[in-house]
């Protein structure tokens, strides 16, 4: 097995430049898709009703990558250093983009849901890069110092590049979004919903080119990648709604931080991890890529499934607590 794993670290991604250009318009146009439908009166009512918008925050970028990196040290012996990384990624990367939309459907609290996304984006242009760096260095020394694995060589990030990619891909959106939204609301009104629906279609779109480019090496890792990435996105799901139960929030909130917490970003871990001017194709860090590619399709079976399970049954006891 471990020879197994080893090799998807040395799988050179066919991915080129042309590709990644559109794959960052395409990030960037469904970022400012996510921001129309984010009002300033989001921020202001998180300012006047802030506990579970923090929990939410904090279940998204402190528990996630702790557990996720927990997960990798426990689950060495079914990884490779690449795919531990890929994983790290994910988690450190912000909500995705169609966890409002599974948030209606699983009768959460789509308010809290959408305003999560706005301060979850906001923030990741910040904690995306630092979370990655701490955790990131964690695992790679742990793999290092593993008997059962090891990298080839230190992977050094240029943590600027980093914060400058992330910026300008979520950002600029977020702020363009905003202030069209709050500037032109009439018009917003009517581009919303097609510009929505045009941005899940993209996001597919940009999971489906990442894994064709890639199809024979994605095969050969499906039978690995399935059961991490299950386990891993239960975990976070089930983190996230474990946090509202803790802290004793009502049940429509407690579902909007799980799915928060379990619907990540992974467009834009796959627009990091081809971007070569952050990791290098030299590194052969082809296990992140099949980890964000996998994960891109995983979470939305497994929100859709959870939000229909939802939907039928009465989760928790308390429906409102201030």
């Amino acid at each position: 097995m471990q020879e197994t794993l080893s090799a998807f670290d040395h799988v050179r991604l066919n991915f080129s430049p042309e590709s990644l250009h559109m794959l960052n318009i395409a990030l960037a146009f469904i970022m400012f898709g996510v921001a129309l439908e984010i009002k300033l009166d989001h921020f202001k009512k998180i300012l006047l009703h802030p506990k579970s918008a923090i929990i939410g925050a904090l279940s998204q970028f402190v528990l996630l990558p702790f557990l996720t990196f927990l997960l990798v040290i426990a689950l060495n012996r079914f990884l490779s250093p690449t795919m531990a990384l890929g994983m790290i990624l994910v988690a450190a990367c912000p909500g995705g983009n169609i966890s409002n939309f599974i948030s209606s459907i699983a009768k959460a609290n789509v308010a809290l849901s959408v305003s999560l996304t706005a301060i979850a984006t906001l923030l990741a242009i910040f904690l995306t890069p630092l979370n990655f760096a701490f955790w990131g260095k964690l695992a790679v020394n742990f793999y290092a110092h593993s008997d059962t694995n090891s990298l080839l060589r230190p992977i050094e990030i240029d943590a600027f590049q980093m914060y400058q990619t992330v910026f300008i891909l979520l950002g600029i959106p977020l702020i363009m979004g905003i202030l069209i939204n709050n500037r032109f609301p009439s018009f917003t009104l009517r581009i919303v919903r097609p510009i929505k629906r045009i941005s899940i279609i993209i996001f597919a779109a940009i999971v489906v080119m990442a894994l064709a480019n890639n199809f024979d090496h994605f095969l050969g890792a499906i039978e690995y990648v399935f059961l991490i990435v299950l386990i891993h996105n239960a975990t976070a799901l089930g983190a996230g709604y474990l946090m509202g139960t803790v802290f004793n929030r009502p049940i429509e909130d407690r579902k909007t931080i799980a799915i928060e917490t379990g619907i990540q970003n992974s467009g834009l871990a796959l627009v990091l991890i081809f971007n070569p001017k952050i990791f290098p194709p030299e590194m052969e860090l082809g296990g992140m890529a099949i980890i964000a590619a996998w994960w891109g399709i995983w979470h939305i079976i497994a929100g859709l499934g959870i939000a229909g399970i939802w939907t039928n049954f009465n989760f928790g006891l308390s429906k409102s607590t201030s």
